[in-house]
């Protein structure tokens, strides 16, 4: 499709292999990896936050709060996935993809907010230890590594390709190592009674957390930023489209993530010549696609006139 603008330009969009039309690959939804994953870990938060209190163990408290986070952090993900898959609207031009970067977002913050809650009680513990029950303490973490390495087994096939199901696996995985390191303090009880076991393992397993959350935490945070997504090369893309035929320049280039999948570019090309050649279109945006995992391009066709300046030429000018 053509349209002019006030400057006599021209512009072009093309999203994949039909000229009119939008053809993103649809992502596996992972509907019921999520709805046994909330389900088991739901399961899991109760029991252990039940028995946390009745062997007074802050690890298993520890462990039974970041859990219930990684359980609002699953729904979140579920919720954003399926929003993601409506259809763009006249306000949201978009659709709702976007809500996948709010979901791994908040997420990440509400994992760093319910770690600090434990880490403050554990660090008084250490002044003020007292006793756990130990072998309580190794058959609840034992379950719970049996409930996340499961979970995050559901998620594994994802995890490479959309952050919000890495987020999953990853937390899961983490849970299935911090449960573990849970059962060995609780064995450690067990065998030399010494209360302070506990509140150093809590601080321990917030540690692991804060580390494992931190990534996701940046990089979501780029993405609400509209940071170029991880695995683009900006300059790449520039060097290609410069290289496209009777491209003299090209500037106003733009690349972000429009969801936690799906990456979309907006550039101008400056053609001296400024014809419309809708093949040549066709094939850079299936080149982004394939070459750079640009999922939507938008091109707009430029003369580069003296007399019709592009105001957003400039760098720096958005």
């Amino acid at each position: 499709m053509t349209h002019a603008n006030d400057h006599r330009h021209t512009h072009d969009h093309d999203h994949g292999d039909h000229h009119h039309g939008h053809r993103h690959p649809a992502p596996a939804s992972f509907g019921l990896a999520f709805a046994v994953g909330i389900g088991l870990n739901t399961a899991y938060v109760v029991t252990e936050a039940v028995y946390g209190v009745l062997a007074n163990s802050l690890a298993l408290l520890a462990d039974a709060g970041h859990n219930f986070g990684d359980v609002l952090g699953l729904v979140a993900a579920w919720l954003a996935a399926w929003m993601g898959r409506k259809a763009p609207s006249p306000r949201y031009t978009y659709g709702l993809r976007g809500s996948s970067i709010l979901a791994a977002l908040s997420n990440a913050t509400l994992l760093l907010v319910v770690t600090g809650g434990i880490a403050w009680e554990a660090i008084s513990r250490l002044t003020h230890p007292e006793p756990a029950a130990g072998v309580t303490i190794m058959i609840v973490a034992a379950a719970g590594m049996a409930v996340n390495g499961l979970t995050a087994l559901m998620f594994a096939a994802g995890r490479k390709g959309d952050l919000n199901i890495r987020a999953a696996f990853g937390h899961m995985m983490a849970d299935a190592l911090v449960a573990a390191g849970v059962v060995v303090a609780g064995a450690a009880i067990l065998v030399t009674g010494w209360a302070i076991i506990d509140p150093i393992v809590s601080l321990l397993i917030g540690v692991i957390i804060v580390v494992g959350t931190w990534t996701l935490l940046r990089e979501s945070l780029d993405l609400a930023l509209h940071a170029v997504p991880v695995g683009v090369d900006q300059q790449a893309v520039k060097g290609y489209l410069a290289t496209l035929p009777g491209v003299s320049e090209v500037h106003d280039l733009h690349i972000w993530g429009m969801s936690t999948t799906e990456t979309a570019l907006t550039a101008h090309l400056v053609r001296p010549e400024g014809a419309i050649d809708d093949a040549l279109l066709h094939r850079a945006c299936a080149e982004l696609r394939m070459r750079f995992s640009v999922h939507h391009a938008t091109l707009q066709i430029e003369k580069g006139e003296d007399g019709h300046p592009c105001e957003l030429a400039p760098e720096g000018v958005v």
